[in-house]
């Protein structure tokens, strides 16, 4: 199959998890804000990475939080993973992207179980279980389907449960985003970019590396027993940064002789070797949303001389399937960035 077929069917895949998707939007990601910041690498950060946003002194950002689902109907109070994406505008015209998520881990390992993965994730009728029924469950070592919000009539998680107990690999990242919550603000969450990639020093020596994003405000989730609102993250975030300026950390993890570089479903042990890449200031919500947050496309392969992707299929496959969905959707295509 070529990319662009995989690549369509990657997205078709996606759409058809959310029977109430809106065409002309994201597949995923769809409720979403657009923030303006910059950026500012550490002082060791050009020592690990010739990359020009960790060697210049300042750059413009560009982030866009979103919920996870693929719904147009906002729901900021539901537990889901939220996601992160930021285009660093560089001193020499290019631009570069880093895609990060709440979730610490990914739910599969190639484009195949990708498409398994969404097929059982589709939204079917969901009721509130009995107790003998979660106690059945824990008994079982299964985790128990939470209880459905007020309102709510159809789910994936009795699917992406099924799915988990019978692929252990997907077991790690279905718990995570099962018990994650809902953050009480965007910069209140810690992201991550999930896949390996290559970096490279001044001296040539190249590092298989994982970076995430820490906020410097700390993480903090909703109460899990206080009714969910259904709109309130724009707000605050809005009314967050109209008072003081929010800040996030971009920590770097060095991968080592054995740790899983292809696959994002494993995580690297909490040892490894971690460095503080720089700074994120966020300063304001964007003037306009819709270049902002609706027009502007993002994709985790556009990226500046230094930093490479590693072997990672499913990171290989997002680049074609977000060019696909970017097309699609008509959003402002950005070429890539060649050395």
């Amino acid at each position: 199959m070529d990319d662009l077929s995989l690549a369509k069917q990657l997205v078709a895949a996606i759409k058809s998890d959310f029977p109430d998707h809106k065409e002309g939007t994201r597949p995923i990601h769809t409720i979403g804000v657009g923030v303006d910041g910059y950026f500012e690498p550490s002082d060791v950060a050009k020592n690990y990475c010739t990359a020009e946003h960790f060697v210049a002194s300042r750059v413009p950002v560009s982030v866009r939080f979103s919920n996870g689902s693929g719904s147009p109907v906002q729901h900021d109070g539901w537990s889901d993973v939220r996601g992160m994406a930021s285009r660093f505008h560089l001193p020499s015209g290019a631009k570069t992207d880093l895609i990060a998520m709440t979730l610490g881990e990914f739910f599969v390992r190639s484009t195949d179980e990708f498409l398994d993965f969404t097929n059982s994730a589709r939204q079917t009728r969901i009721r509130k279980a009995s107790p003998w029924r979660k106690i059945l469950d824990m008994m079982q070592f299964k985790a128990p389907q939470p209880d459905p919000y007020p309102g709510q009539t159809a789910s994936s998680d009795a699917g992406t449960l099924d799915y988990a107990n019978k692929h252990r690999f997907a077991q790690l990242g279905v718990f995570q985003a099962g018990t994650i919550g809902a953050p009480v603000s965007y910069v209140r969450a810690a992201y991550h970019a999930v896949h390996t990639f290559i970096i490279t020093a001044p001296d040539g020596v190249r590092r298989p590396v994982r970076f995430s994003w820490k906020p410097v405000a700390g993480v903090r989730t909703t109460a899990p027993d206080s009714p969910p609102v259904d709109v309130y993250l724009q707000q605050e975030l809005k009314e967050r940064l109209d008072a003081w300026p929010a800040r996030f950390l971009l920590m770097m993890t060095i991968g080592e002789t054995g740790d899983a570089l292809n696959d994002p479903t494993v995580p690297w042990p909490s040892h490894r070797v971690r460095v503080v890449m720089g700074t994120l200031t966020l300063t304001n919500v964007a003037a306009d949303q819709a270049a902002a947050s609706e027009r502007i496309g993002f994709n985790p392969c556009r990226l500046v001389p230094g930093i490479e992707v590693s072997d990672d299929p499913i990171l290989l496959a997002r680049r074609h399937a977000y060019e696909f969905s970017q097309a699609d959707r008509k959003a402002d295509l950005c070429p890539f960035q060649r050395s």
